[in-house]
């Protein structure tokens, strides 16, 4: 397929190269720099990379970037042929997804909301999920890009409901990160060896796939970024708008959202979001300073 792929940043560049390692004709442009993908050409506008394509592919920062590479006066808008199909991986609002949907619709282009799950390492090794929000049609068609791409395709319903899906995955990964990082240093504080709190953690009911994850990097106060604690804290803001949209009450999330603010303050929102326990360590008086 001729692809236009806008957005190499973290997960961005590592789709697009296995897009062109599948075999695909890709164009690829990026906001921050024009970077270069190996086999894929390198466009000046997201309008250039939307040329003669089956599918325009965005994976970029917020609702805001999203609504710039398409819909600016060099989006990809003004290449898009009729029945196109736009994918969509960035993590945004579900209501925005549903409008931007509604004006592509009457050019007879298809618009499917894909944000992912797998984070950096995921990406980079084609073990990505793909959360799926879209007409049956496009969304088969799609199938061999998010083959290329991930591991699993779970087609959650109509536009918008894929952005809905994640917001929720997302919602429940920064309470189980906060619960952990609260327990984990309450229990250093009160001298239990960290190995063997993370050891009894994973031998236990309360064992997840976040802590899992997170754990060795936690150990080494790694902070390097798989997911940026600023993309984390821009979920949280877009989960705590659609709770308001839609009257949901979300009491845990808005004193987590507390915790994101201050580590933004100390100036890590470039650090992965696990960097929140660094804060926690400040308080306690255990350092608290991220590597």
């Amino acid at each position: 397929m001729r692809i236009a792929f806008l957005g190499l940043g973290i997960m961005g560049r590592p789709m697009a190269s296995r897009l062109v390692a599948a075999g695909h004709e890709v164009s690829v442009w990026n906001r921050s720099a024009r970077q270069h993908v190996d086999g894929a050409t390198t466009a000046v506008s997201p309008a250039d990379a939307a040329k003669d394509a089956d599918v325009v592919w965005t994976c970029v920062a917020d609702t805001a970037a999203v609504e710039r590479v398409v819909f600016a006066e060099d989006g990809a808008e003004q290449s898009l042929r009729e029945g196109a199909i736009i994918v969509d991986s960035s993590t945004i609002s579900p209501s925005a997804t549903v409008r931007f949907a509604q004006r592509v619709n009457t050019r007879g282009v298809h618009w499917v909301d894909a944000p992912v799950t797998g984070s950096k390492i995921g990406a980079e090794n084609g073990q990505l999920i793909f959360i799926v929000g879209g007409a049956p049609e496009p969304v088969e068609y799609l199938d061999p890009l998010f083959k290329a791409t991930g591991k699993q395709v779970i087609h959650i319903g109509d536009t918008g409901k894929g952005q809905a899906a994640k917001l929720g995955m997302n919602l429940m990964i920064a309470l189980i990160y906060e619960g952990f990082a609260e327990a984990f240093v309450l229990v250093r504080k009160l001298g239990v060896d960290p190995p063997k709190m993370i050891e009894l953690i994973q031998a236990s009911m309360v064992r997840s796939g976040v802590t899992d994850y997170k754990a060795p990097f936690v150990l080494r106060h790694d902070y390097s970024p798989n997911f940026p604690l600023r993309l984390m804290h821009k979920d949280i803001h877009l989960m705590l708008e659609m709770a308001k949209e839609n009257r949901v009450k979300l009491p845990a999330l808005e004193t987590v959202d507390e915790i994101y603010e201050l580590s933004s303050e100390e100036g890590w929102d470039d650090l992965d979001y696990a960097a929140t326990l660094a804060l926690l360590e400040k308080w306690a008086g255990l350092g608290g300073q991220p590597k």
